[in-house]
C-alpha cells in the first residue's frame, strides 16, 4: 500500500490519535515508508495546511518548517484572546498561537452610534421656579482614574471600575443632597482631570508611563462617558447645568475625545453648555466671583493669579477669585493675595506606585462648593468615602 492510499484510506481522527506523530506511526506501520516522507504527503493532501516558512541546514535539508493552518472550530479561543496559528514540526508536534483580539474601529464606532441612537438623547426643557437669591454650585469630581487598579493586599485600599462609578454617583448624589438648604440656580461641572487612568492601548499615560489597570483602553472610556451622561442627567434635576473640561496628563488626548463626546451628546439639550476646548485653564463668571480650574500639573499655583488676570476678561469685574486645581489628590489651599488657590481630593484609590512612595491616607472624597452672587465662596460640601 502507498503512503497516499493509506492516508486516505485512514484519515486522521483527532479522538483516536493523541497527536499527529501518533498517527504518522501508524501510517509508517502499514506502509513502512519514511517518517518525513509521509509527514510531507499528509500536508500536501491537507488543504488545511499553507507553508510559511521552512528551515534548511546548509545541505538543504529541511531542519524544521512552520505552516499555518486553518484554526478548526474544536481549538478554544481565550478570552480576549483568538486562535490564528497551529504550528507543526516535521515530527508532528503542534502548537497554538493565540493573539489578543483588535478592537476595529469601525465596530467601535457603530456601537457608540447604535448606543446614541437607542437612546435617542432629547431631553425635553425643564420647567424651573424662579429664584431670587439664587447660588452656583462648582460639583467637581476630581481625579476618578477610570481604569485604575488598587488591591488592598498591597496598599490597603481597594479599587477598580465598578468602585469608581458607584463613588461618583454616590458622591455627586450625597452633594446634592446637601446642598438642598441653598437655592442653586445654575451648575457648574468639571470633568477630565485624569477622568481616565490610561490613555494608549499599551496601558500607559499619554507620557507612556506603565499603569496598573482594570479593564481594556475603550471599555474605560464608554464607562467614563456613561458616568458623565449619568452625573449630568442628575444635576440637570437641580439647575441647568455649565460643563467646563480640564485636559491632564494621564489622558491628554482620550480625555478631550470623550468631552467633545459628551457635548455631542447633549447637543440637543438647551439646558447644558459646555466649554470642551483643549486650553489648560478655563474661567467661568458667577456673580461678583471669577473661578478658574485647570489640573494642576502645569503652571505653578503662585503663578495662576497672575495668568488668571491677564487671561480672564472678568478679572476686574470679580472682587471674589478661586482656582480649583487638581492633580495631586490631597486638600491644599492658599491665599495669593486676591486669589484662593485651592486642590481638590480625589476619590480614587492607592496603586503600587502611591503606597511604595508613601502618597496615601489623604481622605477620599468629591468635593462641591457653593457660590453666592454677591459674597464668592460661602460653602463647601464633601462627600467622603
Amino acid at each position: 500500500m502507498t503512503i497516499v492510499d493509506a492516508l486516505k484510506m485512514y484519515p486522521y481522527d483527532s479522538h483516536q490519535y493523541e497527536t499527529l506523530s501518533d498517527y504518522f506511526g501508524f501510517i509508517y506501520s502499514e506502509t513502512g515508508g519514511n517518517y518525513d516522507t509521509i509527514s510531507r504527503t499528509y500536508r500536501k493532501l491537507n488543504p488545511l495546511f499553507k507553508k510559511v516558512k521552512q528551515t534548511t541546514d546548509r545541505n538543504g535539508n529541511v531542519i524544521s518548517s512552520t505552516e499555518r493552518l486553518d484554526i478548526p472550530d474544536e481549538i478554544e479561543n481565550l478570552e480576549g484572546f483568538q486562535a490564528t496559528k497551529l504550528t507543526t514540526n516535521p515530527y508532528g508536534g503542534q502548537w497554538v498561537k493565540y493573539e489578543k483580539k483588535q478592537l476595529d474601529y469601525l465596530e467601535f464606532r457603530d456601537s457608540f452610534y447604535q448606543d446614541a441612537k437607542s437612546y435617542s438623547p432629547v431631553y425635553p426643557e425643564i420647567t424651573r421656579d424662579t429664584i431670587t437669591d439664587g447660588h452656583l454650585m462648582v460639583v467637581d469630581p476630581a481625579d476618578v482614574h477610570i481604569g485604575k487598579l488598587c488591591k488592598a493586599f498591597e496598599s490597603g485600599d481597594d479599587y477598580n471600575n465598578e468602585i469608581a462609578i458607584k463613588r461618583v454617583l454616590e458622591g455627586i448624589l450625597g452633594i446634592i443632597n446637601k446642598a438642598k438648604g441653598f437655592h442653586i440656580d445654575r451648575v457648574l461641572l468639571i470633568i477630565g482631570n485624569d477622568i481616565l487612568h490610561i490613555d494608549t492601548p499599551k496601558r500607559t499615560t499619554t507620557s507612556g508611563t506603565p499603569q496598573d489597570t482594570d479593564g481594556m483602553w475603550y471599555e474605560n472610556f464608554l464607562i467614563a462617558k456613561n458616568v458623565y451622561i449619568k452625573a449630568i442627567e442628575m444635576l440637570l434635576q437641580v439647575a441647568d447645568v455649565d460643563v467646563h473640561y480640564n485636559p491632564s496628563n494621564h489622558d491628554y488626548t482620550n480625555g478631550f475625545f470623550l468631552a467633545d463626546t459628551l457635548k455631542s451628546w447633549f447637543s440637543n439639550c438647551t439646558q447644558v453648555t459646555f466649554n470642551t476646548d483643549i486650553s489648560h485653564r478655563k474661567y467661568y463668571r458667577y456673580g461678583n466671583s471669577l473661578i478658574g480650574t485647570t489640573h494642576g500639573d502645569g503652571a505653578k499655583d503662585s503663578d495662576l493669579p497672575l495668568l488668571m488676570a491677564q487671561e480672564s476678561k472678568d478679572w476686574t469685574e470679580c472682587k471674589h477669585r478661586y482656582f480649583y486645581i487638581h492633580h495631586i489628590h490631597h486638600k491644599k489651599s492658599k491665599d495669593y493675595g486676591s486669589v484662593c488657590v485651592e486642590a481638590l481630593r480625589s476619590p480614587s484609590g492607592t496603586d503600587s506606585w502611591h503606597h511604595r512612595n508613601g502618597y496615601q491616607h489623604s481622605p477620599k472624597a468629591i468635593e462641591a462648593f457653593i457660590h453666592s452672587k454677591d459674597n464668592g465662596q460661602i460653602a463647601r460640601i464633601t462627600h467622603i468615602f
